[in-house]
């Protein structure tokens, strides 16, 4: 078992068997500590069932380019959720008090396939930060305080691995949401049966929608407290973003999502336009009629992202080189090299260096030769420099290796090795290939390019209840 730094800052105050007195907590430390436990015996068994259940191929069938990032990703989030709860049950005792043992949890449709299952850890772990944020303001002892803070950091840090996981935005907002107790039943007690928690849950709210949700889309909802009884064209829909003073109201009926968001969206329907303030002392409860549901909006993609999901970054190479490298020659091992990635190879005359520079417009992968091998090597220049090499094929040309006009489709060079090279209109398209006349350069030829292809990797599959690039949930 990995013990984090967390266990010792909470276990630490409480377990020297020489002191002379009981430590005392007020009831609100004591309800926060078990609530605490029980998420986090939540979490921890939500990752032992997925861990149980999915194997390797599981993960490549879901686009996961190497199966083993996300499955080293979970056993440690997992390994860290038994720590967590260690550590505050040890708390809970040391203070005189029994931890809840009694809970239950189904996971139900969350666990279908890999996809849903990353998509729901994702949201378990922006939920778990959130009930951390808001149980702050309930915690009276500032040592406890200081030692759930140290558990809050790596619930974050979660959170980010799940965000990169989902092929989204590593770190979508600057501020996250802090919730209460029963906002956060809300999102996890569909999940929890057989114990009494002593708190009591908002209604929980589900978005319907089927298809892909993003700015535009109009939201629809359900819940068992919009069952009639409630006029609907009295009631709205606040969208709270973190970071935000307050929630943004929207009428029922056309609750639809704004621009420019990305990330978690934390939804509620209330009986008026008030807007809920965005801390757990101030906002108003009696006006909730359910939620929060917790909503993705991911607008915005990153190459972090892109690259854990499929390997490939929004920059699609074209390179030459041919190999075994390890992982099946997906890239397992990196080593940095500023903006390029090194896939090392076992071959010690291949390595392939892929590119994903943005400043170069062809954005191309290069295949290099490593010194000591026999093969000849290529350079791959943009548009705008071979058309300069040609315009200039007058002059002395002293570039050595063969140029590749990037994008162009490969073709023979002609027999004749002494064929003169010219350009028709100067700065325009070459149409004659082979080598100049000194034999300095080749042209291998000219191809139009289309712009380059950077749309983002289709997000991963939502649950029921959401679909596309956002979704959405109303129990985790």
């Amino acid at each position: 078992m990995r013990f984090t730094t967390a266990f010792v800052a909470l276990a630490a105050p409480f377990l020297v068997s020489a002191a002379p007195l009981k430590r005392q907590a007020s009831d609100n430390t004591v309800l926060v500590l078990k609530f605490a436990d029980v998420l986090e015996q939540l979490e921890s068994e939500f990752y032992a069932q997925a861990l149980n259940k999915f194997k390797s191929e599981d993960f490549e069938q879901a686009g996961f380019a190497s199966a083993q990032l996300p499955l080293e990703q979970f056993e440690v989030i997992q390994s860290d959720e038994v720590a967590h709860s260690t550590a505050i049950r040890s708390v809970l005792q040391s203070l005189g008090k029994e931890p809840v043992d009694t809970c239950k949890f189904d996971f139900g449709g969350a666990l279908n396939d890999v996809a849903t299952m990353a998509a729901t850890a994702r949201v378990v772990e922006n939920v778990g930060v959130g009930a951390y944020l808001g149980g702050a303001t309930l915690i009276d002892d500032v040592v406890i305080l200081d030692a759930a803070a140290s558990i809050l950091t790596i619930e974050a840090r979660h959170q980010t691995v799940l965000n990169i996981l989902n092929g989204a935005t590593a770190v979508p907002q600057a501020f996250d949401i802090p919730l209460t107790p029963s906002e956060v039943l809300a999102l996890a007690g569909p999940f929890i049966s057989g114990c009494d928690l002593g708190i009591p849950a908002n209604v929980p709210l589900a978005i319907t929608n089927t298809g892909n949700i993003g700015p535009g889309t109009r939201l629809e909802f359900s819940a068992a407290s919009i069952d009639g009884t409630i006029s609907e064209d009295t009631l709205f829909c606040q969208m709270m973003l973190g970071g935000a003073s307050t929630s943004l109201p929207l009428p029922f009926k056309d609750c639809v999502v704004p621009d420019d968001i990305d990330g978690p969206v934390a939804i509620w329907i209330t009986r008026d336009n008030q807007p809920l303030i965005n801390n757990v002392r101030d906002r108003a409860t009696t006006q909730q009629v359910a939620g929060p549901a917790m909503a993705f909006i991911d607008t915005k993609f990153e190459e972090l992202g892109q690259l854990a999901r499929n390997g490939k970054g929004f920059h699609k190479g074209k390179g030459k080189g041919k190999g075994k490298g390890k992982d099946k020659g997906k890239g397992k091992d990196f080593k940095g090299k500023g903006d390029d990635f090194d896939f090392d190879n076992k071959d010690d005359n291949k390595d392939f260096d892929f590119d994903f520079d943005d400043s170069n417009d062809d954005q191309v992968a290069e295949a290099q030769a490593q010194p000591g091998t026999e093969t000849s090597s290529t350079t791959v220049i943009s548009l705008d420099q071979a058309s300069a090499v040609v315009a200039a094929a007058s002059s002395t040309v002293t570039i050595e290796p063969t140029i590749a006009v990037a994008g162009a489709a490969a073709s023979p060079a002609p027999s004749s090795s002494a064929q003169s090279l010219s350009a028709s209109t100067p700065g325009g398209p070459n149409m004659q290939t082979g080598k100049s006349a000194d034999g300095a350069i080749t042209v291998i030829g000219w191809s139009n390019i289309p712009a380059p292809d950077t749309a983002p990797a289709a997000a991963p599959a939502a649950p029921a209840s959401g679909g596309g690039g956002g979704y959405s949930y109303g129990g985790y």
